[in-house]
């Protein structure tokens, strides 16, 4: 992987991580466009470039982060459990699934979640809240549940959890807060474990592409997160459901052609 393909998917990972369409889903398209192997960096990489949007989330969010409670905090925790839990059980799994499939039928499976969440996304629009200001415990977990879930590529984990907390009936500038704040304890907690476990130091992609795509995706992010809290206050999301159907579908029709 080259350092221009590196910092093309890190503007990738850092417009789509907010924006619900799916950050892994456009990730998983943009290696198949460029011709880069999917195994490359593997989740090593991947999980760099989350990291770059987690601290787009912090420098655009720090006056919420400054101001949460301890119960917040709690709410938080409780909901990167799921998370937490899927990742233990089925990281086998997920590296298989994440670092590519044979015969491009990656595109056949982002295709298809892509589809997922476009549906999800017209629920949450067609959804009447009740503009509950205040997350609940129970719905902090169910919140994390669709976070767990979302580790599916062309899932979007944003969208998932954005929804669902609509659709629980929470007031939107607290959804889309708590949807990209609940994301810090999983991606830290990961980083910090593969850190300590040696997994950065046995990547195979270079530091300068890595480098490039933690900036691409930092800076782009933080114009992606700040650019999401105010579309879901103005209730846009019907848009993206759109946007996820046409990409879903051409992504299908895509294995297809190539298979």
């Amino acid at each position: 992987m080259g350092i221009l393909d590196a910092i093309i998917l890190g503007i990738v990972q850092g417009l789509t991580e907010f924006l619900p369409v799916s950050s892994s889903g456009h990730l998983q398209l943009a290696r198949e466009l460029l011709g880069v192997d999917p195994e490359m960096g593997g989740l090593t990489f991947d999980l760099t470039l989350h990291g770059a949007t987690v601290l787009a989330t912090i420098v655009v969010l720090w006056r919420e982060i400054w101001r949460i409670n301890f119960s917040y905090i709690l709410k938080l925790a409780l909901s990167a459990v799921p998370v937490v839990i899927v990742g233990f059980t089925l990281e086998p799994l997920l590296e298989t699934l994440f670092g590519g499939l044979p015969d491009h039928r990656i595109l056949l499976v982002v295709g298809a979640m892509l589809l997922v969440t476009a549906a999800l996304l017209y629920f949450a629009f067609r959804a009447r809240p009740r503009e509950r200001d205040n997350i609940s415990y129970r719905d902090a977990f169910i919140i994390g549940c669709a976070q767990a879930v979302a580790v599916m590529p062309g899932l979007s984990r944003s969208g998932a959890t954005i929804a669902t907390g609509l659709m629980l009936g929470n007031r939107k500038e607290a959804v889309a807060q708590f949807s990209f704040l609940m994301v810090l304890v999983p991606v830290l907690g990961k980083m910090f474990l593969d850190i300590v476990g040696g997994e950065f130091a046995a990547q195979t992609i270079a530091f300068g592409p890595m480098a490039a795509g933690f900036a691409a995706a930092f800076v782009t992010g933080c114009f992606a997160c700040r650019f999401m809290i105010g579309l879901v206050k103005r209730g846009k999301l019907s848009w993206f459901a759109v946007y996820c159907t046409l990409v879903g579908v051409i992504s299908i029709v895509s294995w297809f052609v190539v298979r």
